[in-house]
């Protein structure tokens, strides 16, 4: 059993982005690699901060790249997603973590992956400026621990869509 994660952090790059929504967008695209990656994994794990109550930019380019894979079908028909699960993790210094893992968990149910109860986990020194998670323990045990049962539950789901797959959906 495979597990990816992607951490969605913001960081400078001097390359142009693109958040079209194609599987492969020409040369200098990272993007295909990194969508391997994910069809190559069945638990993915969605890392991203908190910016002003919502997810990172590069979350939602991410996203936004994933979209393409709604028209993308397996062997059997299936959505190339399906029988993959997905959780969250979230960090910042500010609330939204749970509307970050509600818009998050969204987006990838809809693309097709399965989202377990409690697949998440978030840290947040609460609102305005703050420590970073790395500067501080507080709120750290608890962040630990909604984790583990995050694994735990991406797992469990995991070892069931494999014991018993979802069928491609019906054509008509």
């Amino acid at each position: 059993m495979k597990a990816l994660l992607i951490n969605c952090t913001l960081k400078a790059s001097p390359e142009k982005s693109n958040t079209g929504v194609e599987s492969e967008m020409g040369e200098g695209d990272e993007w295909p690699g990194i969508r391997a990656q994910i069809l190559d994994s069945e638990i993915l794990v969605f890392a991203t901060p908190t910016w002003l109550g919502r997810p990172s930019s590069i979350a939602q380019r991410v996203l936004e790249r994933m979209d393409a894979m709604l028209s993308e079908t397996d062997d059997e028909e299936r959505p190339v997603a399906y029988n993959r699960v997905a959780g969250v993790v979230v960090t910042g210094n500010e609330d939204g973590a749970h509307h970050v893992i509600s818009e998050v968990s969204g987006a990838l149910g809809d693309i097709g992956f399965t989202i377990p109860g409690q697949a998440w986990t978030y840290w947040n020194k609460g609102p305005g400026p703050g420590e970073d998670y790395s500067e501080t323990e507080v709120g750290h045990e608890w962040s630990h621990s909604t984790g583990r049962a995050a694994a735990a539950n991406l797992l469990a789901v995991a070892r069931a869509l494999e014991a018993k797959p979802i069928p491609a959906p019906p054509s008509e």
